[in-house]
Parts: C-alpha cells; sequence; structure tokens
C-alpha cells in the first residue's frame, strides 16, 4: 500500500487512510506532490527521515515545531501528524515591527493557505521568548522540534530563555530534539554569533542548565567537508551562497553545514 501511495504522491490520501506507522508516515509525507523540486532536492542534505526518527516521531505526537521558518519541516510534519497528531507551529509574533519577520511570518502563511488540504490542521502560533504559552499548550508536547536556530537565539541574548521555554512547553517524559550548525571545540560565544555556527558543548549547557537531560546524540547529519570556517560564516555554504559566483563550485562542493543532532528529554 504506502509503495502505491508513494508512487502517487498524494497527501490527501493520508486524511483517509488508517493511520500509518512513524516511518511510512514520515516516508509519505516526504513523497508529497505539496513539495516542490527545490525541497525535495534539500532532503539528501538534511536526511528528514533519519533526523525525525532519531527524535522519536510518531504520528500521534503532539508536537511544537520552533521558528519554522520557511517550513521547509513542516512540509513533512504536517502531513504526518495530519490524521492523528497536532502541530504547531511557533513562528515569528504576529505583532512586531521588524520587516524581516513580517515577511517571514507572511509567507509562512501564504504556504498554508496555498494548499488547505495539507496544512489546515496546523495551528500557527508565536515564539517569544519568555512567554513558552505563545507557542503552544504549557506541558503538554510530546515534541519540541527546531532546526538551524539556536545561532540566533544566542546572537539575540535569549539563548538560556528560550531552552527554559521548551521545557516548560513538553510534558514530563517529553523529548527536545535540536539541529544546528556545528562550531569546532572552543569556538569562542562571539565567534559563534558571528559565524552561525555553535559549539555542542554550549547547545548541551543551555539544555542542561534548563533542566533537560541529554539522550543521545546522532551524526546522521554531519558534513565532515565543512571546516565551519568561511569568509561569510555558515551562510558562505549552500543554500544562502552568501558570496554568490565567488567561489561558488567550491561552496556547492563542500555541501550544507556540518550539524549536530541532538535529542534531550525533559524527565520524568
Amino acid at each position: 500500500m504506502l509503495s502505491r501511495i508513494i508512487k502517487m504522491g498524494s497527501v490527501i490520501l493520508l486524511a483517509t487512510l488508517p493511520m500509518f506507522g512513524s516511518a511510512e508516515s514520515i516516508q509519505a509525507a516526504i513523497a508529497g506532490e505539496h513539495r516542490s523540486e527545490a525541497s525535495s532536492a534539500r532532503d539528501e542534505a538534511r536526511h528528514p527521515a533519519e533526523t525525525l526518527a532519531f527524535f522519536g516521531f510518531k504520528p500521534t505526537d503532539k508536537v511544537i515545531e520552533i521558528s519554522p521558518g520557511g517550513g521547509w519541516y513542516t512540509e513533512i510534519l504536517a502531513p504526518a501528524l495530519y490524521q492523528n497528531g497536532e502541530l504547531y507551529a511557533a513562528h515569528f509574533p504576529a505583532q512586531t515591527d521588524v520587516p524581516y519577520y513580517q515577511r517571514s511570518r507572511q509567507a509562512f502563511l501564504e504556504k498554508l493557505a496555498a494548499e488547505p488540504s495539507v496544512y489546515d490542521k496546523v495551528k500557527v502560533t508565536e515564539f517569544i521568548p519568555g512567554n513558552p504559552a505563545a507557542a503552544g499548550p504549557l506541558g503538554g508536547a510530546d515534541k519540541v522540534l527546531t532546526f538551524r536556530n539556536v545561532h540566533n537565539w544566542i546572537k539575540a541574548g535569549s539563548g538560556e530563555q528560550a531552552f527554559v521555554d521548551f521545557y516548560a512547553m513538553l510534558a514530563k517524559g517529553g523529548v527536545l530534539g535540536v539541529v544546528e550548525h556545528r562550531a569546532k571545540a572552543g569556538t569562542t560565544l562571539e565567534a559563534m554569533k558571528v559565524s552561525g555556527y555553535v559549539t555542542e558543548a554550549e547547545v548541551i549547557r543551555l539544555a542542561e542548565k534548563a533542566g533537560f537531560v541529554l539522550d543521545a546524540k546522532s551524526e546522521v547529519n554531519a558534513n565532515a567537508k565543512d571546516t565551519a570556517n568561511h569568509p561569510k560564516g555558515v551562510w558562505t555554504l549552500p543554500p544562502s551562497l552568501a558570496l554568490q559566483d565567488e567561489d561558488k563550485d567550491k561552496y556547492l562542493a563542500i555541501g550544507e553545514s556540518d550539524r549536530m543532532t541532538l535529542r534531550f528529554r525533559k524527565p520524568e
């Protein structure tokens, strides 16, 4: 049955068929027609099936996705949770004077509105450090997931508060899944703020200070070609290619950044 669904590529079928298991629901979502060629092309670098499996994803989960940006992972989470789970997309605040935040949130809302059969159950909320209730039900989430965002909170000085908020969002025994650009051990905090790369030790420190226990690490998103030392930080590499055509082939050959993939748990 699954092979037929993937061949047809219809996410709408997810709402009417018997509940899939975790792996099947993820694979069907990844193969959905709602995903663009550009999105699908990044699967090789972002490893969504393996990453979500490592986080213990289940199609019955209540998930809060923190700072979903353009919705790359939302494209997979929304259909996978459509039938029996819940997805809260905690985006930038609706009331903000920051033009980038306004544009990003509006583009995300338009993306969801364009495919109601996939996204009409997504609850778009807000991530406001210090106000965890704005993101979703306090103490009610099975999973809090965030992908390549920790460097932004560190730069803004809200890193510690962000992890305290994640802890408040999760139910006891719940999982915090973090994917982040990985700096070399010993990188200074100031260098992290400039480069967009963060050390594993710093992410673990932030999580453990908030009360989390490190459950496991995965190298599924590792990239040994990435030195984490580039003229424009992590944005030098694809997909940003901040230097545009300058040494473009070199950076395309490196590929996307070396990333840590960490699973934390809120103690029972």
